[in-house]
């Protein structure tokens, strides 16, 4: 079975950010620019740069100082309102 790969705009995307412990970040862009939307609830305006530098030094191998780390890309179904992520 072939499936159909299309690439994904980075407004269609949200990205989960999930700790060992079970904390977990979601990082998503809108019309604003990238947000963050901490465990807490706290939704923070974040640049692309910010985004990177949070995301690839945990997933770099070797780094016993963020421990194990899951980052899951999702497709948005629809237009999201920061308070309903």
């Amino acid at each position: 079975m072939l499936l159909e790969i299309r690439n994904m705009k980075n407004d269609e995307c949200i990205i989960y950010f999930i700790t060992k412990g079970g904390s977990k970040q979601i990082w998503y862009k809108d019309k604003q620019g990238w947000k963050q939307k901490s465990g807490r609830g706290i939704i923070r305006r974040v640049t692309a740069e910010q985004l990177v530098s949070h995301l690839l030094p945990p997933l770099t191998k070797g780094t016993k100082t963020y421990g194990h780390v899951k980052l899951v890309v999702k497709r948005k179904r629809k237009m999201i309102k920061s308070r309903n992520l």
